[in-house]
Formats: C-alpha cells, sequence, structure tokens
C-alpha cells in the first residue's frame, strides 16, 4: 500500500514538473521574441540625409520643407513605426526610442512654426501660407494619442499639407524668404531648447542648481536621466538634418554675414552625439569616480553646440 501510493504520488509530480514545462517554454519563447523585436525597433536612423542631396534646380526653400516632411516619415516609417503611443508589447514596455521620437517630434514643430510664422511670410503683416496653418496644428497634436484619432493619421495629413506647400513652392505659387531676420527667430528658438536640455543633463549629478533669489534648482532623478539623454540624441540628430537644410536655402545670407564656418562647427558638434552608445545602458557615474558619466558628455556637445547657436544667432542679427 505504501509504495503503490509512493509511485503515485511520483507520477503526479512528474506530470506538474512537465506541465510547468510546457507552460514555461512558451513563456520564455515569447519573451526571448518580444526582447529581440524591442532592440531591433530602438535602432535609430543614421545621419545621412533624410531627404537626399539637394539639387541646384530646387527651388528657395523647397529642400528645408522636404528635409521637415522626411523627418515626419521617418518617425512614422522606422522600424516599429512610431512607438509613443503603443499599447501592447513591446513598444509598451520601451522608453527611451519614445523620448527619441518627441525630441524630433519638438524640432519637427518648432521648424513649423518658424516656416508658419516667418520664412513664408514677406512681413508680419502679410498671410499666412494656407498650407502651413494645416500643418502646424498636426504636428502639434498629443504624440501619445493612439485612437479617434491616432497621433500617426495626425501627423500623416500634416504632411499632406507639407506635399501641398513644396508643390506650390515648385509651381511660384507658394513664398519662402531666406531672410537673416528669419533664420535668426528660429535659431533663438533652438538655442533655447539645447540650453534646456543641457541643464537637465548636467543637473542630474553634482549640487542642485542655483536659480533667481538663491533657491535652489531641481536635479534631474536618477531614472528619469535615460529618458532625457535620448531625448536629447533625437533633438541632435532632427537637429543635424535641419542645419544642412538651412546650410543650403540659407547659404547665401550665411556667406554674407560670415555665418557659415558657425554654422558648419554647429553641425560638427551635434553629429558627435551620435555616436554609437557601446554600453548597454545609459551610465551615470557621479564625480570623478570610475564609471562613465553619459549624460555629462552629452551635455558638453549640447553646450557647445549651444554656444555656436548663440555666436550664429550674434552674427545674423548683425547689419
Amino acid at each position: 500500500m505504501a509504495f503503490g501510493k509512493g509511485k503515485s504520488a511520483t507520477h503526479t509530480d512528474g506530470d506538474k514538473s512537465w506541465l510547468g514545462k510546457l507552460i514555461l517554454v512558451p513563456v520564455l519563447i515569447v519573451l526571448l521574441i518580444l526582447v529581440l523585436v524591442g532592440w531591433y525597433w530602438s535602432s535609430e536612423p543614421g545621419l545621412e540625409p533624410v531627404a537626399g542631396t539637394p539639387k541646384t534646380e530646387q527651388v528657395s526653400g523647397e529642400y528645408t520643407a522636404m528635409t521637415l516632411r522626411a523627418l515626419v516619415l521617418t518617425l512614422l516609417d522606422k522600424p516599429g513605426g512610431y512607438i509613443s503611443n503603443d499599447i501592447m508589447p513591446p513598444g509598451l514596455l520601451m522608453d527611451n526610442m519614445p523620448r527619441w521620437e518627441y525630441g524630433v517630434l519638438v524640432q519637427v514643430r518648432d521648424m513649423t512654426r518658424a516656416l508658419r510664422r516667418d520664412m513664408a511670410r514677406s512681413q508680419s503683416q502679410s498671410t499666412e501660407d494656407r498650407d502651413l496653418v494645416k500643418a502646424e496644428p498636426r504636428f502639434h497634436f498629443d504624440n501619445n494619442s493612439w485612437a479617434m484619432p491616432a497621433s500617426e493619421s495626425e501627423y500623416r495629413d500634416g504632411v499632406k499639407a507639407l506635399d501641398s506647400y513644396i508643390a506650390r513652392l515648385r509651381r511660384g505659387e507658394a513664398n519662402f524668404y531666406s531672410r537673416a531676420d528669419n533664420l535668426s527667430s528660429w535659431v533663438s528658438d533652438v538655442s533655447t531648447r539645447l540650453g534646456s536640455l543641457s541643464q537637465r543633463l548636467s543637473a542630474s549629478v553634482g549640487r542642485a542648481p542655483l536659480t533667481d533669489g538663491g533657491k535652489l534648482g531641481e536635479t534631474t532623478p536618477w531614472l528619469e536621466i535615460d529618458d532625457v539623454f535620448y531625448e536629447a540624441r533625437g533633438t541632435s540628430w532632427a537637429l543635424v538634418q535641419l542645419l544642412r537644410a538651412v546650410e543650403h536655402d540659407f547659404g547665401g545670407v550665411l556667406e554674407k554675414k560670415n555665418a557659415l564656418v558657425s554654422l558648419q562647427q554647429i553641425i560638427r558638434e551635434l553629429e558627435a552625439t551620435q555616436q554609437t552608445l557601446w554600453s548597454p545602458m545609459v551610465l551615470n557615474g557621479d564625480g570623478f569616480g570610475m564609471l562613465a558619466n553619459h549624460s555629462l558628455v552629452m551635455a558638453n556637445y549640447l553646450s557647445r553646440a549651444n554656444a555656436g547657436l548663440i555666436e550664429l544667432h550674434r552674427l545674423l542679427e548683425q547689419g
């Protein structure tokens, strides 16, 4: 009797063991697939021009608008598509790529506003371009909306409005004014963005910065520094593309103001932010410790680029 019971118990334990394996193996396979897909979706675009090489027959402003259009399409059509509003794994579990996307999106919004507000208008009292009036609010739509409507559908509508503007630009029915004051206004906006990002990256270590009145400012929490780092990567990547377009469409103005070398140096500093991150995670070593501090390296490149932007703005403002 005792032997029979022991055999039955052993048989039951064996069944449970096989059942556990049958459950565990598929779970591990699914997890592996999610990790591999997430790794593939996390790949960032390279530094090659998203709008191709500028052509001599392009009208003034066309390359800038084409680059802006290509930035949006990169967000929508890169591996995994647009991830920020995903509600299912692996996109739901990813946070670095959504922050990269947000950095690019902010630059898209700023340039679209600059086109609508300044570059496509002859003066402050002139009428805004009808296509840019449609495009700007589309790109300012909530970046986390997954339905009714989804962010992607709004951004594609913005691309359609840009397509219409570009087509009219080629036909001579739309305007683009490559003046120093128009470029200076956008450069000022970019400088403000980079200054904020640089401060947030630097505030991850050391003492809290002092604000007006001697009060202590905010520091960037350790768990959020990778988000700021990837937002800075996306911002820098988009700016490299846009500054190259500006170099082409505002080339005459930049040469006249002796500002072309300054712009090229800014591009070089921002290109350095796109170097491969060999560490599996963003390290945030403290002080002069043994570990690297990726956030401070990124902040250094952004600060140098921002110093160049301030100088560029000064040159453009000069008579």
